[in-house]
Order: structure tokens, then sequence, then C-alpha cells
């Protein structure tokens, strides 16, 4: 049996690990997914119960029968394939990258393809109150740009399966020429490869601010007709666009042009037609995720019952969420964990206040983002108003699919003429995550992690709680001071308030981070400590605040508290999945999360008794607490 001193994510979780499965349908199983599982089943019985008696909102209303339709496999397996037929004909039609650039609001916007290249608004990370248009390259085949080095041993099999699958896929649908429009595609993915960010730099988004005057950015592009089409999609120029991936911007004319545009043009008829393969017959929908289940190493495709919600999920998302919230989600756990979150933050201004590496100045303003942020639990008081747009007609799944997409572009493009909407969440209510938006200094939590092994109000001790969701909380609140989130203000700008001192003892403080996970083995290879970084600092903080807590209440426990911390972070998932998170995951594996916070603390010692010669111990010089 293995001792808590010597690893405590294998004794805490022993008999979960060992009864455990992965479900067939899935990459991992973890707390999360748990809890996941445990609300599609909650919501596939809801829509059920509906079935019987239509609920009186309309909104809701909209999505049972958008999910009644998704359910119609008779009628997916009867339909013909020539709404995405005409999809791909719009774009074959095209005669050269002239043409497509005289009609991308029409592609974007009516036909919703793919285009070599992305443009989209985002809040302005220096002017939190309005948006900015973003310009970024188009994304990639394979997960990340590591899955494309020479030595990468799933490189070759991933992009065949990947062409051979989409070869397969565009025969299904009656498209002539597939398998050489499937190459061509794979062709020019690997010509993007080179401009595309790393996950690393994506993970230090502060520092992908790089804006540029509108005039300069039309100057430098040459090949496509930018000027015609902002004004079509905003109808406002904008200042300046924000290049997100320099090299892609600096390679556009090389990239996106005539000679490469009959790989463009396969590229782009490929992604037309994969869209919404899943929204056709059973064997089209199996078929079109193969190969993420091959990335993933998933042994079968969803039922037809999960895939159902899943895909009414994907348009009605919050409507589905405010129903869960305000059915499952109670107000007395409500009050309790905003009582937590008020301990939370009034405990990170003590230990600010106290803070010894960090000028008064910098702590003062520190301790002004804490009294300025904004907390939201549970789930929204209301909903986008787009949502009133969305009525299921008498066409097919796929056409009301590719009808609401139309709806969702246009309103995200009208967002770029409007101030930002503070109070807009990023998640629905029935997600089991929570989060921080930096641009918002806002924390959010909603109601579906409010439950065990998180938290219960009845049946888990106060050391539990604080080791689960207190540390989230906790955790969430330290994200404004991770290395990402310290660079934002009070308002939620991107700009300076430590002290060039302050900012340089932080980042000694980031470095000695790293090095706790950096090179650390898991079974599917190493940590890469720079790209999960913001998630440990974070995690680091979350632990301090919450323990700090937890240990002013009477019935504290140490071990409850640590063992609760290492529950959460259960996790077994199928080899192919954890080598790909450690490429683009921003968060440390599971075992690397229970494990190696707790040893930066003298309680974990005192609680488990852990000696030098324990393979939990860390020397005392090596302890790291930043927060």
């Amino acid at each position: 049996m293995v001792r808590v001193q010597d690893d405590l994510f294998e004794s805490v979780n022993a008999e979960w690990l060992e009864k455990t499965e992965i479900p067939a349908d899935k990459p991992r199983i973890a707390a999360f997914g748990e809890l996941e599982i445990e609300i599609e089943k909650r919501l596939a019985d809801d829509f059920t119960e509906f079935n019987e008696v239509e609920p009186e909102d309309e909104k809701f209303r909209q999505a049972l029968r958008f999910y009644k339709k998704a359910g119609d496999w008779k009628t997916r397996n009867q339909d013909d394939f020539s709404a995405v037929q005409s999809e791909v004909k719009k774009i074959s039609q095209l005669q050269n990258l002239a043409d497509m650039s005289d009609h991308l609001s029409d592609l974007i916007l009516h036909t919703q393809a793919s285009l070599p290249f992305g443009l989209s608004v985002e809040t302005d990370m220096k002017d939190a109150l309005n948006h900015m248009l973003v310009f970024t390259g188009p994304g990639l085949i394979l997960p990340d740009t590591t899955y494309y080095a020479k030595d990468h041993p799933r490189k070759k099999e991933l992009l065949d399966f990947w062409e051979k699958n989409v070869t397969e896929i565009l025969e299904k649908l009656g498209i002539d020429g597939g398998a050489e429009l499937a190459k061509k595609a794979v062709n020019f993915d690997a010509l993007l490869v080179p401009s595309a960010n790393t996950s690393e730099e994506w993970a230090k988004y502060p520092e992908l601010y790089r804006p540029v005057d509108y005039s300069d950015f039309l100057k430098n592009i040459d090949t496509v007709n930018f000027s015609s089409f902002i004004t079509e999609i905003t109808t406002k120029s904008p200042e300046k666009i924000v290049i997100f991936e320099q090299r892609f911007y600096d390679s556009f004319n090389s990239l996106v042009s005539e000679d490469n545009w009959d790989l463009i043009q396969a590229w782009m008829i490929v992604k037309v037609a994969l869209r919404h393969v899943s929204l056709l017959s059973e064997d089209l929908r199996v078929l079109g995720g193969a190969y993420q289940r091959f990335l993933s190493n998933i042994a079968e495709a969803r039922s037809q019952v999960k895939h159902q919600l899943d895909v009414t999920e994907s348009y009605f998302a919050q409507v589905i969420g405010l129903h869960y919230g305000k059915k499952y989600f109670g107000e007395a756990a409500k009050a309790d964990v905003i009582r937590m979150i008020d301990v939370m933050v009034s405990i990170y201004k003590e230990r600010l206040d106290k803070n010894t590496w960090l000028s008064r100045a910098t702590i003062d303003q520190a301790i002004e983002k804490l009294d300025a942020m904004t907390v939201m639990v549970g789930y929204p008081e209301k909903l986008p108003d787009f949502y009133d747009q969305l009525i299921v007609g008498e066409s097919s799944l796929y056409e009301d699919a590719v009808k609401f997409d139309q709806i969702f572009t246009k309103r995200h493009y009208e967002k770029f003429e409007e101030k930002v909407d503070k109070t807009e969440w990023f998640m629905p209510a029935h997600q089991v995550n929570a989060y921080n938006e930096p641009s918002s200094n806002q924390i959010v939590f909603p109601a579906a992690i409010m439950q065990p092994p998180f938290y219960s109000f009845e049946n888990q001790t106060s050391s539990q709680n604080f080791g689960g969701i207190g540390a989230v909380i906790a955790h969430e609140i330290s994200h404004s001071f991770d290395n990402n989130g310290a660079q934002f203000d009070k308002f939620g700008n991107l700009g300076k308030w430590w002290t060039d001192e302050d900012f340089a003892a932080f980042e000694e403080k980031q470095k000695e981070m790293i090095a706790q996970f950096d090179g650390v083995e898991t079974e599917a290879g190493k940590a890469n400590g720079r790209l999960i970084v913001s998630e440990n600092i974070a995690d680091n903080g979350g632990m301090s605040a919450a323990l700090y807590a937890a240990e002013k209440e009477d019935d504290f426990s140490a071990k409850e508290f640590f063992s609760q911390w290492a529950t959460v972070w259960r996790i077994k998932s199928s080899l192919e999945f954890q080598q790909m998170m450690l490429s683009i995951d921003v968060h440390a594996p599971g075992k690397l999360r229970a494990n190696i916070p707790p040893t930066n603390f003298e309680e974990f010692y005192t609680a488990f008794d852990v000696q030098e010669s324990d393979k939990m111990y860390r020397n005392p010089e090596k302890r790291l607490i930043i927060w």
C-alpha cells in the first residue's frame, strides 16, 4: 500500500484508482468528469420530462425542440447532403485568391467558411471597456507545434489518419476528389507550422498584445483586401489591429498567396465539409469524430443520447445552464460559498498587508485590486439577447445549425462597436469549472462545481470544503496575481502597476515555481514548467489562503484538508491524452497538482509526519509560498 508520505495522490485515491474505469467514450475520468457525468444524467432526465410537458420559458422550449430534432435519427439518416454540398460548391467556384478576397464577408457571415486567417473581436487588454480586433493564424491540424517535430512519434500516424479520415468523409458526402483535397489540405497545414504560436507563447497572453496601426496593417498585407472586408463586417474602421501571431502576420503575403491558392482552396473545402458533419447521418457522425478519438485513444463514439445533449448544449449552453442553476443550486449553498469567498478575499488582503518582499506602494494597489474584484456565483441573472433569435424551424438539424452559426458570427462582430458587457458569463452554470477574467477583474463560480468532492454544505467538514472549493476559490483569486494576471490592474487594463524592483522579485519567484515542476517525470513524459507556471502559481496561492482560512475553523484538520485537495485532483487518462495535455495544457497533470503544492507547507509535514527520508519531502530551502 502506498504511504501518504511517499505519494499523497496515490495513497488518498488508491481505492478510486483501482476501481474506476475510464468511460469508453472519454479520454479520461476525474473528479470534474464524474460530476459532468452526473449532470449529463440529470439534464437528460429533465429533457425527457419536458417531452411530456413543455417548459414555460420560450428559450428553453427552443432548446427542447432542437434536442428533439437532434435525436430524430430516422430523419437524419434519410436526409441528403445537399446543404453541405451547396456550401462546398461556393468555395469550389472561387476562381482565385482575389475572388476569395472579394467575397470574404459573405464567406464568413453566411457560408461560415474557415478562412486562411483569424480575425476576432476580444476585450481590449489595454482598454477593458472597449473591444479590439485580433489577428491570428487559422490554427493547425495537430494539437500544437511540438507534434510537427521530425522526431515526434505520432506526427506521421496522426496526419495519415486525418488524411484518410477526411477522404472517407468527403466520399460519403458525395464530394469529388476527396483524396486529393485532403492531401492538399495537409500540405497547406504544413506551410502554416513555422508561423504558428507555440503553446508556451499562447500561455503568456499579455505578451501577445502587439497593436499595429490600421493603416500600417493594410499596407503590410497586399494579397487580401482587408479594408473592404473589415468595413463590411463591423461598419466601423478600427484604429489598430492587435497581432497575436506575429510570425504569421510577417509571413502572410507569402503564405496566403496566389501561388498557394490551390492548397488554400482545398483546405477551405475540407474545413467547410467537416464543420458540421456530426449533425448528419449516424455513419457520418461517428466517422466525423474518428480523428479526435484516435488522437486521444478513445474507445468508442458518444452514444446517440449523449450526442443529442452535446449538440443542444453547443448552441443553447447558457439556456441549459440557467435551467440547471435555478433547479439544482440552493440559496443556502450560494450564501455559504459567498461567505467563503469573502473570507478568502479578506485573508488575501491580510497576507498582502503583511508581505515582506513587496513595497508598500505595490501592496496598496494589490489590495485595491481585490477591493475592486467582482464575484459571480451560481448562474447569471439574465441571458444574452441573441438567444431570442435561436428559433428552431422546419428545416434539417444541419440547416438550423448553420442559421444559428450565422447569428452567432454576426453578433460576434457587432460587439466591436459596443462597450464590453462586464456582466456576461463565459461559462454556463452547469459546467464543472471556475475562472478568473483578468480584463474584468472578475472571478466566476458556476453552480455545477458547488458539490462533492469540491463542496458540500451538509456532508463535508469545513476542512474538507476549504481543501476543495475553498482552494479553488483562492486559486481563482490568485490568478489575479499570477505571472499573467499580475500585469492587469484593478480596472482590467494591461499595464504596469508594480514597481520595477517588486516585479523583478516576483519574476525570481516565478523561476522557483517553474523549477519545482519543470522536468518532473510522468508516465507520459516530462512536465514543462514554463507552460504551466501560471496555474501552479494559482494552486500555490490557493492552497496558502485556503489553508490559512481552514486553520481558523474550530474543527480544523490538516489531514482532512490535504486529503481533500488530493481527492479533487484524482484522474485517470489514456496515455495518448496525457501526452497531448503535456504539450498544450497550461495546467499541470492531476497527480503533480495533488502532490507538489502541499510539499511547500509545514502543516503537511506535521499532519502526516513526513520525514527527510520520505518521497514527499522537500528541503526547507526549496519550499516556496508566493502569496
